[in-house]
């Protein structure tokens, strides 16, 4: 997460949408940077703890934003991010388990390590379901959300790959599918709006 005073600008790190070439672009200039444990603290968090503070201590009633992925390619991310031979050995590795396997470890009631990654509309909305952003940029248009940094900092940004998943295939069986969008209807949901919209949406945030 990047807090820029000056911009009236809070971005919200969801993972696996390109956080880190933001990061690397924006980092110099933001006046309070969350990394490490932090950097991908969801929106409920920021808009229960952090904004609250920032409005009390600063006066400061930053814009939020975040980026949204398909909720497929996020989770295949996650996958591939996995089998990483980093990871070998340890509980979080997906090596020798089957993009199949691993959505249905992610959905599942209480999933195993190498699945507990979290959802995207977790991470964006309320304990009742509203988003708590600004601004939701999608990951497949994010020349768009490049462009709006751009605007907002008044200057060219470079945006660099970072940290990028190894390639790799990841089938995915029709039933799985449909069990995925079954257990994450909502998740998808806001996705396709998002997309029927053209790669942004925006909100006025509830309360939490």
């Amino acid at each position: 997460m990047l807090i820029f005073s000056r911009q009236n600008l809070a971005y919200l790190a969801e993972p696996k949408t390109g956080t880190t070439a933001v990061e690397m672009a924006l980092k110099r200039r933001a006046d309070i940077v969350f990394a490490r444990h932090r950097k991908h603290m969801p929106a409920r968090g920021f808009h229960n703890r952090v904004a609250p503070f920032l409005e009390q201590a600063y006066n400061l009633r930053p814009d939020r934003v975040a980026v949204m992925r398909d909720p497929v390619e996020q989770l295949s991310s996650w996958y591939r991010y996995r089998t990483n031979a980093d990871l070998r050995g340890s509980p979080k590795s997906t090596a020798g388990i089957s993009f199949d396997q691993f959505i249905l470890d992610v959905i599942a009631d209480d999933p195993p390590d190498h699945a507990a990654v979290g959802s995207q509309f977790k991470f964006l909305t309320s304990a009742s379901g509203d988003v708590l952003v600004h601004r939701l940029f999608a990951y497949a248009h994010r020349d768009r959300f490049h462009a709006f940094l751009q605007d907002r900092f008044g200057e060219a940004l470079e945006f660099k790959k970072q940290n990028v998943s190894p390639k790799g295939e990841t089938p995915l069986e029709p039933a799985t599918l449909a069990k995925l969008r079954a257990a994450r209807a909502k998740e998808f949901a806001l996705y396709d709006r998002l997309m029927d919209a053209g790669g942004v949406l925006e909100f006025a945030p509830h309360s939490a």
